[in-house]
Formats: C-alpha cells, structure tokens, sequence
C-alpha cells in the first residue's frame, strides 16, 4: 500500500506470458488512466493508494507484479500471488457404525481447497482428512473444523454407541452442540455456486452407497 500515489506512477501488470502486453492497469495522480487488467469493471476503484476489487472473481487469481516509478526516475517492484477461494459453507457431521462394532465419522462442507481438522472432547486427533475412525464405545463430543485461506467453520455433536442390535438407522441431519460459521465474502459467482453444489451432491451419493453396506447411525 502506497499513502501518498501523487508521486508515483502505479502500475499493476497480471503476469501470464511475462511479455510487455500482458494485462496492465496503470494509476497517475489518484486516478486510473490506463486499465486492460479488470476490463472496465466497475467494483475496481483505487483509495488512496490501494487498489480495491469489490468483487473478485475467479479469473483475478494469479501470479501479479507491482511497479511503482518515480518523478525521478527510480522504479520499485515487488511480485505477489493472488488466490480467489469460496468460502466455507455449512459443515455436516454424520456417522456410519460397522458390523465389527466400530465407527467412521464423515465431515463435509462446501468451498475449495478445504482443510479438516477433528477434537474429541477437545483433545486434537488426526488432522487432514474428512473422515476418521473410531473405536466401539468412544463417548464424548466430537468436533470437525474446516478451514481455507479465507474462512472457518465447525461443527460439534455427541457420540453415542452404535445399536447393539445391528439394526439400520434412517438418515436424517445431525442435531448439533455448537456451531460456528464465520466467512469473508468473496463474491461468488452463479458457476461457482453450481459446482459447489454438483460436489455436494456427489458427496451426498457416496454417503448413501456407503450407507448400503453398513449400520448407519444417526442422533
């Protein structure tokens, strides 16, 4: 960030084929003088020395150099990475017990490039993956937390032991303990909406045929 850009000329260039055409926007005297970089997009204004997007979309992630030249001739540069993600949506926690007695727990929600963590009555576990197994009897609250570069999310319920009986549970949402949501808004468009609901329901077909194979349990 530049506080005072009356004495630069700005220039902010989207390295794709590192050529001199590349998409260059271009700011002089608080103003924007030159842009082919957002394509005359309207949420993209410059305060104060900053150049601010309203709403991004995926197509402004990427590699970006920034250059700023001095009344005197002596120019500053400085390269950054640039990375447009969907925030978290809604976690969902549901559970599948086995025939031999045990218990897989499965997390899923919504965004890119998600991370998962799990606590069990806030002990860590193992980290990394959306789903984790369990040994017969564990009781207690188990947590799974979601997290990307631009929000959070997490879910806890209570364990209970799978049916001695072995009978299959219907499949119903998880009533929950605690819930947690927090998001920066990042101006998804329409498509990215449509894709995040194709891998959720895509999700959702492999929880039922995994259902068909084993003792579903549900709170």
């Amino acid at each position: 960030m530049v506080l005072d850009t009356s004495k630069y000329d700005l220039k902010i260039m989207k390295r794709i084929d590192n050529r001199a055409d590349d998409p260059v926007c271009r700011v002089k005297y608080v103003r924007i003088r030159e842009c082919n970089l957002y394509n005359k997009r309207h949420e993209v204004t410059v305060i104060n020395g900053t150049v601010i997007i309203n709403r991004v979309i995926r197509a402004d992630s990427g590699n970006y150099r920034l250059t700023l030249d001095r009344s005197d001739g002596s120019e500053t540069s400085r390269d950054l990475q640039v990375i447009v993600e969907a925030p978290i949506g809604s976690v969902e926690v549901s559970i599948i017990c086995s025939s031999s007695g045990g218990m897989r727990v499965f997390c899923s929600s919504e965004g890119d490039q998600l991370l998962y963590s799990w606590t069990l009555n806030g002990d860590p576990l193992m980290d990394g993956n959306s789903s984790i197994d369990l040994d017969e009897g564990t009781d207690g609250n188990i947590s799974c937390s979601v997290k990307n570069h631009v929000s959070h999310a997490q879910k806890t319920i209570r364990l209970k032991p799978c049916p001695a009986d072995g009978s299959v549970g219907s499949v119903r949402s998880f009533s929950h303990l605690h819930e947690t949501h927090i998001r920066k808004e990042t101006g998804r468009s329409e498509s990215e909406d449509e894709k995040i609901e194709r891998r959720t329901c895509t999700h959702s077909r492999r929880f039922m045929r995994a259902a068909a194979d084993h003792h579903i349990y549900e709170k």
